[in-house]
């Protein structure tokens, strides 16, 4: 398995995945709905905003993770929101979500980001770090459906002390029923 740390050259690939694997365990509704998120970041966020990993084999994307910048009104540390995440339906279960999130989170971390975080599983994303954390200590910037999927997890030196908020996400996030 290889890594690209780019979504250049690669969009519609990456948007196909996404759309591809949603559909798949959470209906065809579901699959448009995130492969539209992933157009929307892909196309509309800025580069400084956006971070994209993606597991390879052979050449094909066999994995994906984004991560997109949140800013919090009163905090200067650097985090970025890991959202969405994919592993192709063929590789579910072989490790490639896990890896490519470690890679991710490397990445991030030789970047000098302070803190990650992602609205997910506890018990996957539990599995590469994350910590479940209270919207008073770490403000998301909508409403949660699911509070206990909001984690979080240092990288290097960085604390998971409270943050001073609110928080703002990328534009393609502004939508509630993400949340």
């Amino acid at each position: 398995m290889d890594f690209i740390d780019t979504q250049t050259g690669h969009e519609t690939a990456l948007i196909t995945l996404f759309t591809d694997v949603f559909a798949a365990s959470e209906g065809t509704a579901e699959g448009a709905m995130i492969g539209g998120l992933v157009t929307d970041l892909l196309t509309d966020t800025p580069p400084e905003d956006l971070r994209v990993f993606a597991a390879l084999d052979d050449g094909e994307i066999i994995g994906a993770i984004l991560f997109s910048r949140l800013r919090f009104a009163g905090d200067d540390r650097s985090v970025f929101m890991m959202a969405p995440v994919a592993v192709a339906t063929a590789r579910h279960g072989q490790g490639v979500g896990q890896a490519v999130i470690r890679h991710g989170l490397a990445a991030l971390l030789a970047e000098g980001v302070d803190v990650a975080v992602t609205y997910g599983d506890p018990d996957y994303y539990g599995r590469t770090g994350f910590l479940p954390v209270t919207e008073n200590d770490l403000p998301p910037p909508m409403p949660l459906q699911f509070p206990h999927g909001w984690l979080a997890q240092p990288l290097g030196r960085a604390t998971l002390a409270p943050f001073a908020g609110p928080s703002a996400c990328v534009p393609a996030f502004n939508k509630p029923e993400l949340w």
